[in-house]
């Protein structure tokens, strides 16, 4: 062998075999390591924002006394400026209620077929900034519930009803709740003073429900609700009005008595006052 040249020896299979095992593990590890950080990175990235704003009511209380004819309470807030757009919704106590159709028999109206639903809210406000097809799709109104058109009326037993005639009876419930002022026939507008400051009015009737009211306000970007709050407001009945209706819910043989002996006692000094000599 000339001097000065250095020959080196193949590596043994036996080494190399040795090696390799590991390798190939290490890089496996690397790859599992940045897959993983991957896939946080981008569920993070799409996980919706928190709610980026500020909001209360002038009053969380509605008293009902004897002179309660109504009265509107209102909604004001805040969100960073070109935040998006806001919606509200407030709706009272859930209630059972039955939808009942009337037919004609001969010259009189009976009662024919009867629907209940499960948990209809007794009170539906919806107001936004926007009409709210433009802000989101139907799949994300129907999901918050936002507009009549979309609450969840759940029939008790819908045995017998086929989904023309239950969406039939929906919709005559829904009718049935504007026309009495306690559902929304148009969404109500909330106002923007500015680029950062909200404002919207919720109309209660003077025949509102008592109980707790739930008031939601969602703030949409780009189709979709990137932050929502909720809290409660109480409609209850005050004074007078408030003891005649405990007396009349938990004591009904008793307020039904004292009503007739008041009856009679008016009658009589009536006859009193007017009978002529």
């Amino acid at each position: 062998m000339p001097t000065g040249v250095r020959t080196t020896a193949p590596p043994s299979p036996t080494r190399n075999a040795r090696r390799r095992p590991g390798w190939r593990r290490g890089s496996r590890s690397r790859l599992a390591g940045a897959g993983l950080l991957l896939g946080l990175l981008v569920s993070l990235s799409a996980q919706p924002v928190p709610a980026a704003f500020v909001y209360d009511l002038s009053s969380r209380l509605i008293a009902i006394t004897t002179a309660f004819i109504g009265t509107q309470v209102l909604l004001y807030g805040a969100v960073p400026e070109a935040a998006g757009e806001i919606a509200v919704v407030v709706r009272g106590p859930a209630r059972d209620t039955t939808v009942r159709r009337k037919s004609q028999v001969g010259p009189i109206w009976i009662n024919a077929r009867s629907l209940e639903f499960r948990g209809v809210p007794s009170f539906y406000a919806v107001a936004s900034s926007e009409p709210l097809a433009a802000l989101a799709g139907p799949g994300v109104l129907a999901r918050h519930e936002l507009g009549a058109d979309h609450l969840r009326l759940t029939p008790v037993d819908a045995a017998g009803f086929t989904d023309a005639e239950i969406a039939s009876f929906r919709r005559a419930l829904v009718r049935v709740k504007q026309r009495a002022g306690l559902y929304s026939s148009e969404p109500g507008t909330v106002s923007f003073l500015g680029d950062t400051l909200f404002r919207t009015r919720v109309t209660f009737p003077a025949n509102v429900p008592p109980g707790i009211y739930q008031v939601q306000v969602f703030q949409f970007a780009q189709g979709a609700v990137v932050g929502a709050q909720t809290s409660n407001l109480e409609v209850a009945k005050m004074g007078i009005e408030a003891a005649l209706y405990e007396h009349a819910l938990h004591r009904p043989a008793l307020y039904g008595l004292a009503a007739i002996l008041v009856a009679v006692a008016a009658g009589w000094i009536a006859n009193l006052l007017f009978r002529r000599p």
